[in-house]
């Protein structure tokens, strides 16, 4: 038989604890709950920044291109095969690169050249035609170069040598020029006080046939003593004008008067305009920055005036004007008998100075006036610093301000051997070529010309 179990009773007090535990469980699960899910799954709010405003462009033109079938490229050529060749020859070509601002075209060895050409025209050359020079042992290293000989009838006096040293001055120029290398540019320019002789009317490239050219041109050039010098008129013999400052006060002095100063002033700024790298003079005379005979004042004019305009002036000079054609018919006379002395022992004619024509003859042949003229106008001069600092503008314009270093100015000056040549002048020729970056060198007579000829041994 079996005895059915009772059933028991929950205690109260413990389904209570039951009841209040799993409901402290509950909200506690509940509020960890919350926290994991506000700080792990729900995002931070979103930060944005203001975008920058927006720049509306209007579209580019339409544009049509035409697609044209390319031709198919050829296949290389196989088996190529190199071959070694030998010296090439390159004609005489000198490349300057032109201010693409300018218009310019190509030459070469064609003569003739416009002021914009690769030739002739802006500097900045690439350095392939450049050659030592030396002239009479005076050296340098140059692409672009004037040689300026001195063609008055001094260089042919008796205590020069006569025209045999004129003949080496010649002679050393055409060599050095026969022995530049190919696409150096040169010219060569005779020069006697104001009147000049260009052989070509700008630089051109050295080469072998212009080498011939310039031999047959200047061997005629103080080859007879009887028609020695430029005259003005003459074929190719012309009076230049000059090109820079011409506003300057100082310019118009150096055209004012006829004087050796203002001559050699003259033919340094000409010698310049000529766009070069390098310059040699070889002159009967030359001192520097010499004075240089300024305009008189309108004070001086008005003294000079006065006194040239006195009677006591005015009758002497009429004396001495009508003793003028006697005095040259003198020097004629005593010319001829020199001359006929000097044809029996088989010497050349005498040539005479003649720099201030008649009153340079008459001194030279010690003769003397029967009435002295009055007195000449007087002169007032620009002292050399004035004249120095008046070629740094010259050079400036010319060179520097364009980017280009200012030529070496070289002088070789050709002296009697008994000629005077003062320390001071010496020291002007010097302070000259310094100015220049050049160097000078004084050479006396037939025997030392012979001895310091160096241009047929300078190869380039």
């Amino acid at each position: 038989m079996i005895i059915p179990q009772k059933k028991r009773k929950i205690n109260p007090i413990l389904l209570n604890v039951l009841l209040i535990s799993g409901g402290v469980h509950a909200v506690a699960l509940f509020i960890l709950g919350s926290i994991t899910v506000y700080k792990y799954i729900i995002p931070d709010e979103a930060q944005f920044e203001e975008p920058s405003p927006v720049v509306e462009e209007q579209p580019p033109p339409e544009v049509k291109i035409e697609i044209k079938q390319q031709p198919p490229k050829q296949q290389a050529t196989q088996n190529l095969r190199m071959k070694q060749v030998g010296n090439i020859a390159v004609s005489a070509v000198d490349v300057n690169l032109p201010n693409m601002q300018e218009s310019f075209t190509v030459s070469a060895g064609m003569g003739g050249f416009g002021g914009g050409s690769l030739l002739g025209g802006t500097r900045g050359t690439l350095g392939i035609g450049m050659s030592d020079i030396s002239v009479f042992g005076l050296k340098t290293r140059a692409e672009r170069i004037l040689f300026v000989i001195d063609a008055n009838s001094q260089m042919l006096t008796d205590a020069k040598g006569g025209l045999k040293s004129y003949k080496i001055i010649k002679d050393e120029i055409t060599d050095m020029v026969g022995n530049l290398s190919a696409g150096t540019l040169f010219n060569v320019m005779m020069a006697d006080r104001r009147n000049s002789k260009f052989f070509k009317q700008q630089l051109i490239p050295a080469g072998q046939e212009v080498h011939q050219q310039l031999i047959q041109w200047i061997t005629p050039i103080n080859a007879n003593a009887r028609n020695a010098g430029l005259i003005e008129g003459d074929r190719g013999v012309t009076s230049e004008k000059l090109q820079t400052l011409r506003e300057d006060a100082n310019h118009e002095d150096i055209l004012w008067a006829k004087h050796a100063g203002n001559d050699t002033t003259f033919m340094t700024q000409l010698a310049l305009e000529q766009d070069v790298d390098a310059i040699f003079f070889i002159a009967g005379y030359h001192r520097g920055f010499e004075r240089v005979r300024r305009r008189l004042t309108e004070r001086e004019e008005a003294e000079w005036i006065r006194f040239s305009t006195s009677q006591k002036y005015l009758d002497q000079l009429a004396k001495h004007e009508e003793e003028v054609p006697i005095m040259q018919r003198r020097i004629d006379n005593k010319m001829s008998r020199i001359n006929e002395e000097r044809k029996k022992k088989g010497q050349p004619p005498r040539v005479l100075n003649s720099r201030w024509g008649i009153y340079s003859d008459y001194r030279e042949l010690e003769l003397e006036w029967e009435t002295e003229h009055p007195g000449w106008r007087p002169t007032y001069y620009l002292e050399s610093r004035e004249i120095e600092k008046y070629f740094k503008k010259v050079v400036d314009n010319l060179y520097t301000n364009k980017g280009s270093e200012k030529p070496s100015v070289n002088v070789i000056l050709f002296l009697a051997g008994d000629e005077e040549m003062r320390k001071e002048w010496e020291d002007q020729l010097d302070d000259y070529t310094d100015f220049f970056r050049g160097k000078y060198r004084i050479i006396r007579g037939l025997d030392e010309i012979k001895e310091a000829r160096s241009s047929s041994n300078t190869k380039n």
